[in-house]
This record gives structure tokens, C-alpha cells and sequence, in this order.
């Protein structure tokens, strides 16, 4: 059986090319390893040709904040699915170390870093929105996110332009 026969086993066909699906994710948290189930799945479904939007609210702004995208971090602490022990990510040091790694992971996966994988998201038509409230809260304007951002939209928006979507809270 070759890759594309067991693909094709694996992924159902609805029959049709053309689709009217959309699908939102909310990004509530800015650790790095918050933000790549949102990008990978927004850019896969963005493949299959459905309309994909993201709303970045509370700690998940730190993903789309021009000061903040680049240094995302993750941490041990408090993440029992990071199999290490807990006690090592109270260390001075651990942090960087753990970011370090993962990020290693994803480059040599050749997966984009968060920056460039906002830019494809936004470049193949997924929309990305920050949340009014919390911008409120943080004090943060338009100028405040990456270029790629839509706008600052409230949760009234979202629920809005959600409508009939698959909504993926991350």
C-alpha cells in the first residue's frame, strides 16, 4: 500500500472540492508550545480551503504583540506533559533551556517560526483578531500587534463571525 492509498483511507471525502466550513480558534495562552497547535491546524484548514480565523485574548496577545512574538517561551513548570521533573523548572536557566530545545524541534522540522507562520496564515486568507478586552486591559492599540493582524474585535465580533464555525479553544 503506498503513502497516498493510505491517505486516502485516512481522510474522508465528502465529494465535493468547494466548501462552505470555517472554523476559529482562540489562543489564550503565549507559551510557545500554546501557539503551534492554533498555527499548524489555522494553516491546514486554510489548506483544505476553509475559512480560518484566530482570536488571540488574554496571555494569547503575547503571540500577535510585536514585542513579544519572537521571545515566546516554554516552561516545565506546571506542564506535567513536558516529562521532566517539576522540581528542575524552578532552576535558573531551566526556562531558556526548555525554550531552546523546542525551538530546535520545530526548526529542524522545518516547521516556520511563529513570526513567518502568522505571515502565511494571513497571506493564504486566515484572519487574525485580537480581542478587545484584553487590549483594554494590557493597554495595547493597533500598533501595539504584528502587521498581519485584522483588527481589534470584542467578543460580541467573535461570536458573530463565528457563526456556524468549528470553534478550537487552544
Amino acid at each position: 500500500m503506498t503513502m497516498t492509498d493510505l491517505q486516502a483511507d485516512l481522510v474522508p471525502n465528502f465529494g465535493d472540492e468547494e466548501t462552505d466550513r470555517k472554523i476559529c480558534f482562540i489562543c489564550s495562552k503565549g507559551n510557545l508550545d500554546m501557539v503551534y497547535p492554533a498555527l499548524v491546524m489555522a494553516n491546514a484548514a486554510l489548506g483544505e480551503g476553509i475559512e480560518t480565523h484566530i482570536f488571540f485574548t488574554f496571555w494569547g496577545m503575547d503571540i500577535i504583540h510585536e514585542t513579544t512574538v519572537d521571545n515566546l517561551k516554554f516552561t516545565i513548570v506546571g506542564n506535567t506533559a513536558s516529562h521532566m521533573p517539576q522540581g528542575l523548572g524552578g532552576l535558573p536557566g531551566m526556562t531558556a533551556m526548555a525554550t531552546h530545545k523546542m525551538k530546535k524541534q520545530i526548526e529542524d522540522l522545518e516547521v516556520p517560526g511563529v513570526r513567518e507562520f502568522l505571515e502565511l496564515i494571513s497571506d493564504a486568507g486566515g484572519r487574525l483578531w485580537a480581542c478587545r478586552m484584553s487590549a483594554d486591559m494590557m493597554h495595547l492599540s493597533d500598533a501595539d500587534f504584528v502587521e498581519q493582524v485584522d483588527g481589534i474585535i470584542s467578543a460580541t465580533d467573535f461570536i458573530e463571525l463565528s457563526e456556524g464555525a468549528q470553534i478550537v479553544f487552544t
